[in-house]
């Protein structure tokens, strides 16, 4: 038996985030990054509406870096002593996926962080309130999913949340609250994106109902991306709703290791996520494609690249993520990032062994050892042609 579950409710369009005004309840909690948010205005018509609902409201922010365990145990204390009916999360994925496990350690205060990351064991959420995402990036889809990821503050190892009780019960996507990223963010969070889009389509629990939006949406990022990123609006707002139509179809068909790589590497070397996953896609299509070159092919046809065969589709899709990559000026290798050859020395071998036990691998369509995974580590701070 298979499942397929998103949020309740999806908002999109101009003014979806007038629909905060219908929601019922008295206080709302809301979780933010930096100060873009504010700069730009939306945070006061955010908190304006919820206003026009009755409701008092709560900012927690400070969300700039990639959540850790620190940031959600000091936003919990917070919400303790709020005690919210909404949790809002407003942002990338950082501040809404650190907004989702407050959300949890606040329902559940007995829980521990390591019984929490223990895949679809979370106890049931909404005893105390529900939960909103507002994305301001296109990227992570945290609005859609059903994972939090989070950072041990001890050991600086990555783990997802996953289950699907974090399913957000609202989403709003409004294009006005993306029109105003910088440009490195369009290119990071697009191409976070796009590997959602080919992980899940490649995905163990792939079915139907997500094939249909993973290729769907690499179709409208391929035609818009670039574009949005070189500063067309109408472009910018396509690829917001496609970045969460990926997130509809890696919420249920989970995804692969370029995510496994990427959860385990950018904390280690400071990677953002994004740019992390759009480095490694190219080495783990050449990884997976002994064992799925038939769908990777298929992506490549939709997408219109130019090939005959499988062989030559894939060779294509490989081709244009770097080429993409370029001209958005995301680096090919680790090592271009700016890695050093002495610290990627020194953590290969626990990234290595870490990426293994992430819950990411066990879905990719090629089984992966932590040798093979080194080794593809070891491909992308090179630049090597992956072949085993």
């Amino acid at each position: 038996m298979n499942r397929f579950t998103i949020p309740r409710d999806i908002y999109f369009g101009e003014n979806a985030l007038d629909v905060l005004k219908t929601l019922e309840g008295t206080k709302a909690a809301l979780v933010i990054g930096g100060s873009s948010v504010k700069k730009s205005g939306n945070l006061d018509k955010i908190q304006q509406l919820l206003s026009e609902a009755k409701m008092e409201t709560k900012v927690i922010e400070g969300i700039t870096t990639e959540p850790t365990t620190k940031m959600v145990q000091e936003g919990v204390s917070i919400l303790n002593d709020f005690q919210p009916d909404w949790v809002i999360g407003i942002g990338g994925g950082s501040p809404m996926d650190a907004a989702k496990a407050m959300w949890v350690f606040y329902e559940h205060p007995e829980l521990t962080f390591e019984a929490a990351t223990k895949p679809f064991s979370l106890p049931h959420l909404r005893t105390k309130a529900k939960f909103v995402g507002i994305p301001t990036t296109s990227g992570s889809a945290s609005e859609i999913s059903n994972l939090s990821v989070i950072t041990d503050s001890e050991t600086g190892v990555k783990y997802p949340l996953a289950d699907f009780e974090l399913t957000p019960d609202l989403a709003i996507i409004d294009p006005i609250m993306v029109q105003s990223m910088p440009k490195h963010v369009t290119a990071h969070s697009g191409m976070d994106a796009i590997t959602h889009s080919i992980e899940a389509y490649v995905a163990k629990p792939r079915t139907i109902f997500t094939d249909s939006l993973a290729i769907e949406a690499a179709e409208v990022l391929k035609e818009n991306l670039l574009l949005s990123y070189n500063g067309d609006t109408k472009a910018r707002e396509q690829v917001h709703y496609a970045q969460a139509m990926a997130g509809m179809s890696f919420a249920n068909a989970v995804l692969g290791i370029v995510h496994s790589l990427a959860h385990k590497s950018g904390p280690t070397f400071s990677i953002p996520h994004g740019c992390a996953n759009a480095i490694y896609l190219p080495y783990v299509i050449q990884f997976n494609r002994t064992v799925v070159e038939d769908r990777f092919a298929t992506i490549a046809k939709r997408l219109g690249l130019v090939g005959e065969e499988n062989k030559e589709l894939v060779d294509s899709l490989i081709s244009w993520i770097r080429e993409l990559n370029r001209e958005m000026d995301i680096p090919n290798t680790l090592k271009d990032y700016g890695v050093s050859e002495e610290m990627f020395n020194q953590h290969v071998d626990e990234m290595a062994a870490n990426a293994v036990l992430d819950p990411c691998t066990s879905t990719n369509p090629r089984e992966t050892s932590v040798e093979e995974m080194k080794k593809l580590f070891v491909a992308a701070f090179y630049g090597q042609e992956v072949t085993f």
